[in-house]
C-alpha cells in the first residue's frame, strides 16, 4: 500500500507533481523548437533568395509559408533505405544521439527569467557537456554506414568539432568570470547596466565563429562537403533519418544564436516594453543573429580542411585563451570597464589586420608582378615592341 499523497512520491529524485511539470515542459519545448525549425528553414530560403535576387518559396501557402511543412511531410513519407552491410544498431542509434544531445541543452536555456524548463546553477557547464555528445553521434553515423566516405566524414567532423569546442569553452569561462556565476540567468542579470558585447567584443566574435563551426554552417560545412566526400556521415541516410540530422543542426544553430543573445546582448532585457515583452526581446535578438548566420552562408565560400584546422589552432584557440587572461587581469586589478573594452578591441584589430594581410598576400603579389610588367613595357621603345621577330614559324 502507498501511504501519503501522490505528489510526495519521489521519481528520479523529484516529487510526482514536479516530474509531471518537467515532462509537460519538455513536450512544450519540443513543440516550440519544431515550430522554430520550420520558421528557420523558411526564413533562410527567403534570405538566400533575396541575396541572390530570387523570390524563394512563393507557391505553397501565402508567401510560401507552408513550404517547410510540405518538405517535412515529404521527408517523412520518403522511402527509408538501410544499407545491407551497415551495422543496424549503430546506424539507427546515431541520429537519435545527435538529436537528443541538441534537444537536451535547451532544458536549461531560458527564454525569459521564468521561461525555462529547469534552471541550473551550473547551466553553462551543462550545455557544454551535452553539446559534446553530438560528436559521438556523427562518428557513429559514419562508422555504422559501412561507407568510406561516411567514415571519413565522421572523422573530419570529430576533428572539427573538438577543435572549435575549445574556443567556445574558454569564452564561456570568461563570461562566467564577468558574471561570477555559471547560471545563465545570473549572466543576463549581470548585463543590467551594459551588455557584455560592450566590454568583450573579441569574445563575441570568437564565440560566434566557433559556434558556426560547431553546427557545421557555411563556411565550416566541411565534414559533409558534397564536392569532396559526397555527403560525409549522412551519405547513406535517407528520408526521416536524414531529416533528423538536419533537425539537430537547426536546433543547434538556434541554440548558438540564443546563447549569443544571452551571453553578449543582454538576453531578454530591452530599453522599453519590459515585463511580459521579455520573450519578444529574446526572440528579436536571436533571430537577428540568425539573419547574420544566413547572410554569411550566402556570402562566403567553403574553407578547405587544412584552412579550417589551421584557423582553429593558430587563431581561435590562442585568442580564446587571451580573452580569459584579459578578463582575469581586468577583474583582479578592478580596472574600469572601458579598459577591458580597449584590450579586447586592440586584440580584435591586430588579429584582423594580420588575417587580412595574409589573405590578400596572393592578390598583392599578382598586383606587384603586373606593375613590374607595365613598368618594363613603358621603358621599352615602341619600335622594339612592334618589330617582327626573326624566328621561323614551326611547322
Amino acid at each position: 500500500m502507498l501511504s501519503g499523497p501522490l505528489d510526495s512520491i519521489p521519481i528520479l529524485g523529484v516529487s510526482l507533481v514536479d516530474f509531471v511539470w518537467i515532462v509537460v515542459g519538455l513536450l512544450a519545448m519540443f513543440a516550440a523548437l519544431s515550430v522554430i525549425v520550420l520558421s528557420m528553414t523558411w526564413l533562410e530560403r527567403k534570405v538566400l533568395a533575396r541575396l541572390q535576387r530570387r523570390l524563394g518559396p512563393t507557391r505553397t501557402g501565402p508567401m510560401g509559408l507552408l513550404q517547410p511543412i510540405a518538405d517535412a511531410i515529404k521527408l517523412i513519407l520518403k522511402e527509408d533505405i538501410v544499407p545491407s552491410s551497415s551495422e543496424k544498431l549503430i546506424f539507427w542509434a546515431a541520429p537519435l544521439i545527435v538529436v537528443i544531445s541538441a534537444f537536451m541543452i535547451w532544458v536549461t536555456i531560458p527564454g525569459t527569467h521564468a521561461a525555462v524548463v529547469k534552471n541550473l546553477d551550473l547551466g553553462l557547464l551543462y550545455i557544454i557537456a551535452f553539446a559534446v555528445v553530438g560528436i559521438l553521434g556523427l562518428i557513429l553515423a559514419g562508422w555504422g554506414s559501412a561507407n568510406k566516405y561516411g567514415t571519413l566524414g565522421g572523422l573530419r567532423a570529430a576533428a572539427q568539432l573538438i577543435s572549435y569546442e575549445i574556443p567556445i569553452i574558454m569564452v564561456v569561462v570568461s563570461m562566467a568570470m564577468l558574471a561570477g556565476s555559471l547560471d545563465i540567468r545570473e549572466v543576463v542579470a549581470g548585463q543590467s547596466s551594459y551588455p557584455y558585447l560592450a566590454i568583450q567584443p573579441l569574445g563575441l566574435v570568437i564565440f560566434f565563429i566557433a559556434g558556426l563551426a560547431e553546427v557545421g554552417r557555411t563556411p565550416f560545412d566541411i565534414y559533409f562537403a558534397e564536392s569532396e566526400i559526397v555527403g560525409g556521415p549522412f551519405i547513406e541516410y535517407s528520408g526521416a533519418h536524414w531529416s533528423v540530422f538536419f533537425l539537430a543542426e537547426y536546433i543547434n544553430t538556434f541554440a548558438i544564436a540564443a546563447l549569443v543573445a544571452l551571453l553578449f546582448l543582454g538576453g531578454w532585457s530591452g530599453p522599453w516594453l519590459t515585463g511580459n515583452w521579455d520573450i519578444i526581446w529574446f526572440l528579436l535578438k536571436t533571430y537577428g543573429v540568425l539573419l547574420v548566420v544566413f547572410w554569411i552562408r550566402g556570402t562566403l565560400p567553403r574553407l578547405r580542411i587544412d584552412q579550417l584546422m589551421a584557423f582553429a589552432w593558430k587563431v581561435m584557440v590562442p585568442l580564446s585563451f587571451l580573452t580569459v587572461v584579459m578578463t582575469a587581469v581586468y577583474l583582479f586589478y578592478d580596472w574600469p570597464a572601458w579598459t577591458l573594452t580597449l584590450m579586447s578591441l586592440a586584440g580584435l584589430v591586430i588579429v584582423g589586420v594580420v588575417i587580412y594581410r595574409k589573405m590578400m598576400g596572393p592578390a598583392n603579389r599578382v598586383a606587384e608582378v603586373w606593375a613590374r610588367q607595365q613598368a618594363l613595357r613603358a621603358q621599352t621603345p615602341r619600335s622594339a615592341q612592334s618589330a617582327p621577330t626573326d624566328q621561323a614559324t614551326p611547322t
